[in-house]
């Protein structure tokens, strides 16, 4: 009985270890059928993850979206309730990284990518969504009326892009520049 005892809290004290790890992994699963449509349409690409930020990057990303994934945020993007997932693939290009942001929509069992912008991939940028609202540029020149969920994508210390859809298009703004 006292070997059962010490074999079970040696599993939960493992258990407790690993969790964190597990927790970051589970936050960067995409759907069965999107992770297939993506190895085969970005081939070789890679969803960015925590491990692929810098320490100062990841820091800034984990105070404010704690343990989820850099690389993935979904959100009703599109106002039909169906999901949409914005994500960062990351794809080696002869010597560069080049980061492209994709938007995944689920139409009913299918899904639909897109590339909606493509950026440096050294560092790598991340990717998280904001509440409908109004949002003003950095020049102060133009203005977006969300009225669904925003994404953003962003490179760290460098430049941020805030992108809407109005109903007929994607749009942006440049929040930082």
């Amino acid at each position: 009985m006292r070997m059962k005892s010490l074999i079970t809290f040696a599993l939960g004290v493992c258990f407790l270890a690993f969790m964190p790890m597990a927790r970051a992994v589970e936050a960067c699963d995409l759907p069965e059928g999107l992770q297939r449509q993506i190895a085969v349409r970005y081939s070789g690409a890679t969803l960015v993850k925590l491990s692929d930020l810098s320490d100062d990057d990841r820091g800034f990303f984990q105070k404010d979206h704690g343990d989820n994934c850099p690389g993935l945020v979904k959100a009703d993007f599109y106002g039909d309730g169906k999901p949409t997932l914005a994500l960062v693939l990351i794809a080696k290009s002869g010597e560069k990284k080049k980061a492209n942001l994709v938007l995944a929509h689920d139409t009913g069992g299918h899904w639909e990518t897109r590339i909606v912008d493509t950026a440096d991939g050294a560092p790598a940028p991340v990717v998280w969504s904001q509440p409908p609202g109004e949002y003003r540029d950095v020049y102060g020149k133009k203005e977006i009326r969300a009225t669904r969920p925003v994404i953003v994508f962003t490179g760290y210390e460098s430049w941020s892009i805030l992108y809407a859809w109005t109903g007929s298009k994607v749009t942006k703004i440049w929040l930082r520049d």
